[in-house]
């Protein structure tokens, strides 16, 4: 279903993506350095869960889409090219910004983090428009059902989400505490992020239906 180039590319810039300085990987390690290792790995598995939310929605819409007209897929390549254009600014603009860990809550409830990120990530609706934009650049109609290829890469991207969260949460301590205290690391991933934004939404916008 999909050729190993795109395969690849697709794993490649989700970790590089996923890796950027976000409220997402901010929660997981301030959770793993104020509550443990463990509260770390279970708000990072609910983040993770979260994705399944917006991949079916995206899977779906965006099936709709390529099944209605013209107009309709040239208003969703425009609207989605601008909003990786608009991420790319952003990443840019706040390149230089410290990492800041906030106040977490004195009491772990293991299941209660996992429905808090999975909440996090669901009613955050930058989240769905970016998995409304990210995925669509992976996928191919001429190699089958649309809805399914989304699916799988949303799949990919959630255990993708729930092996690097997972693993900054629970090793927090270590890890999340030198990325905290590492300035340079922020700026090159949010301009990496800003390279791999431009980049995809110069190819959604020249992308035909």
């Amino acid at each position: 279903m999909f050729s190993l180039s795109v395969l690849l590319l697709f794993i490649t810039s989700s970790i590089l993506l996923i890796l950027a300085p976000g409220p997402d990987i901010i929660f997981a390690i301030t959770q793993g350095i104020t509550n443990g290792r463990k509260a770390g790995f279970f708000t990072a598995m609910g983040l993770s869960l979260g994705n399944s939310v917006h991949t079916l929605a995206a899977a779906f819409g965006l099936s709709i889409i390529f099944k209605t007209s013209e107009i309709a897929f040239i208003l969703f390549k425009t609207f989605g090219a601008c909003y990786l254009f608009f991420l790319a600014y952003k990443a840019i603009k706040h390149r230089n910004d410290p990492l800041v860990v906030s106040e977490a809550d004195s009491e772990v409830n293991h299941r209660g983090l996992i429905l808090r990120g999975f909440l996090m990530n669901v009613l955050n609706p930058k989240v769905a428009l970016f998995f409304l934009a990210f995925l669509p650049q992976f996928v191919n109609p001429e190699y089958g059902n649309v809805s399914l290829q989304m699916i799988l890469l949303g799949l990919i991207f959630m255990v993708l989400v729930a092996i690097i969260f997972g693993s900054l949460g629970y090793f927090a301590g270590s890890f999340g505490d030198w990325i905290l205290k590492k300035p340079g690391f922020s700026k090159l991933m949010n301009m990496t992020s800003a390279t791999i934004f431009c980049a995809l939404g110069v190819k959604l916008i020249t992308s035909r239906r």
